[in-house]
């Protein structure tokens, strides 16, 4: 309960002290760019640097270059306009949230695989499965060195959080490597709003990138403002099951400060363990808490459904089932940080458990008024097709 206390003092400041304007969100340092332009923030960096920095600048302009500083505070020379570039680990998914997807010329192997928890890969699944693979994917990625150096890309993006890994890669590739982060779990994070603020100078896609930096921030605060004057004795509680975590799980499989739930400031009755991210619960325990409404993952059902015939009156006693109160809920986390799947998920779960104060919201539209903004199109007649939706279930079919 403390906890919660907290996120809801710390999110209200955030409310009244947070600006809408995207270009608040850039933190990156740019300098030395060619004819091809720069930011007036990097302009004024260059004129207030050193002169050994403004002669690296003047020698890399000449050369057509400028450099970067990425999320790891590598300072990387790049082209002065990117052309092509190549996803490694999970990069493919923010060159395609910088708005860069039709600079893309090799992808991952997981990227090609069907999943529609990921749908940043199947809204470009035609585009994806004709791209080479220039890497494995996923947390253990390995990069296909010789396929990556005969596509020859302006830059790589990497998502593998080593910076000496980065560096070792671009030497031994000659290509520059530009890493970035978003792999938070959080929905909201300033780390996201940078990196998004980062791969737009990079492809010259700021545009893009600022209005979609613009929408999160939106989002959120219409997310917040709905519900953070409820009574907190006005709430139901909250459980997500069926989380994957180093593999499928059942409905033991929960997460301890859920970006969905904390954007609404539900209840989520496994925030008194004070666990934070994945973690397994046991089943005594979710009979303890009793949670009024239970979302599931739909990707994991036949694992809830085994435990169901396994054991049905464990499940007939928990009130969400009596009550018809158990919905499906699409994974947000799914080869990395589907941010925004996770917005959909939040404003789909604040429809649910707070219907007056989302009266107006109409789930599915909402939904793919982010996907479309975030990803460049519609996704909820995808999921669809796929057998996953925003609403009730009924465990055991």
């Amino acid at each position: 309960m403390k906890k919660r206390i907290i996120q809801h003092v710390t999110r209200r400041q955030f409310l009244g002290a947070v600006t809408v304007a995207a270009a608040g969100a850039s933190a990156v340092a740019f300098g030395g760019c060619s004819s091809g332009g720069s930011s007036s923030a990097a302009s004024s960096a260059s004129s207030s640097s050193s002169a050994t920095s403004s002669s690296a600048s003047a020698s890399a302009a000449s050369s057509g270059t400028r450099t970067v500083v990425d999320d790891l505070g590598r300072t990387v020379e790049i082209p002065a306009v990117i052309n092509t570039a190549a996803g490694s680990g999970f990069g493919a998914r923010a060159i395609v949230y910088a708005g860069a997807t039709d600079k893309l010329v090799g992808v991952s192997e997981t990227d090609k695989k069907v999943d529609v928890s990921v749908p940043y890969s199947m809204i470009n699944a035609d585009l994806f499965n004709k791209l080479p693979a220039v890497c494995s994917g996923g947390m253990n990625n390995t990069v296909f060195e010789e396929e990556m150096v005969n596509l020859a890309p302006d830059v790589i993006v990497s998502t593998s959080g080593d910076a000496a890994a980065d560096d070792e890669l671009q030497q031994k590739l000659g290509i520059p490597v530009v890493s970035v982060g978003m792999n938070d779990y959080d929905i909201f994070e300033e780390n996201y709003y940078k990196s998004l603020a980062m791969l737009g100078e990079v492809f010259g896609t700021t545009e893009h990138t600022d209005a979609v930096i613009a929408a999160m921030k939106e989002w959120e605060n219409d997310l917040a403002e709905r519900t953070a004057n409820i009574a907190d004795a006005d709430k139901p509680t909250v459980y997500t099951g069926g989380i994957s975590f180093r593999g499928p799980h059942g409905i033991e499989g929960t997460y301890g400060g859920y970006g969905p739930f904390d954007a609404i400031f539900a209840k989520n009755v496994v925030d008194e363990t004070g666990t934070t991210g994945p973690f397994s619960v046991d089943m005594e325990q979710i009979t303890a808490w009793n949670p009024d409404y239970i979302f599931l993952n739909p990707s994991n059902m036949m694992q809830v459904n085994e435990e169901f015939a396994n054991d049905p009156a464990f499940f007939e006693a928990l009130d969400a089932v009596k009550n018809g109160n158990v919905y499906s809920q699409p994974p947000y986390i799914a080869f990395g940080t589907n941010y925004e799947l996770a917005v959909a998920d939040a404003y789909f779960v604040g429809k649910t458990i707070y219907p007056k104060q989302f009266e107006d919201v109409d789930v599915e539209k909402k939904a793919d008024e982010i996907f479309e903004a975030v990803l460049g199109g519609p996704y909820v007649g995808i999921m669809k097709e796929n057998g996953v939706t925003f609403g009730p279930m009924k465990i055991g079919e």
